[in-house]
């Protein structure tokens, strides 16, 4: 990876798309920081998420700021990091890039039925199962007219989505 540039991955897709999966094994491979976006939410976001209450674009507002700082700050501490948000919609990812450069998303592709049976498998998350359709309903899948972004179909065994998306790290890292 180069030394004189600065990268932050963004894992984005659906709840239950495996992005905390994900993130955890490629920051041990590759020795670099993750930050679970989750952890920034507002106390309020969390507390309705538990009752099952889908988020608006109101209530994601100030946890995508946050993120936004958050990739400002990693950038200006670490040459690679990464971050787990679902950034569902363009608008969402337009404010996650703000005026950061350098900023990359990996959408973790997947059919509804297969994130589903993960979901469904998932203990001790506060995202209900009930509420995965409001965000595949929410779910504006990202275009290549949109910079920097990579798309990863989910629908394999978790080791060749690893392997593809440490391609798509080092390809952005080395070029």
């Amino acid at each position: 990876m180069k030394d004189n540039n600065k990268y932050v991955f963004v894992l984005m897709g659906v709840s239950g798309s495996g992005k905390s999966t994900i993130a955890k094994q490629l920051a041990y491979d590759f020795d670099i920081t993750y930050l679970d976006g989750d952890f920034l939410h507002p106390k309020a976001n969390i507390l309705k998420m538990r009752t099952g209450t889908p988020l608006n674009d109101a209530d994601r507002e100030p946890w995508l700021n946050r993120i936004s700082d958050a990739i400002f700050a990693m950038s200006n501490i670490n040459s690679t990091s990464l971050i787990v948000c679902s950034a569902l919609k363009q608008k969402y990812r337009n404010m996650i890039r703000g005026d950061n450069d350098n900023v990359y998303f990996i959408y973790l592709k997947g059919q509804f039925d297969t994130i589903e049976l993960r979901l469904k498998q998932r203990q001790g998350h506060y995202q209900k199962v009930s509420m995965l359709q409001s965000q595949f309903d929410v779910l504006e899948e990202p275009t290549m007219d949109e910079k920097n972004i990579f798309i990863v179909n989910i629908d394999q065994p978790l080791a060749k989505v690893l392997k593809e998306t440490k391609s798509i790290i080092d390809y952005v890292c080395i070029n």
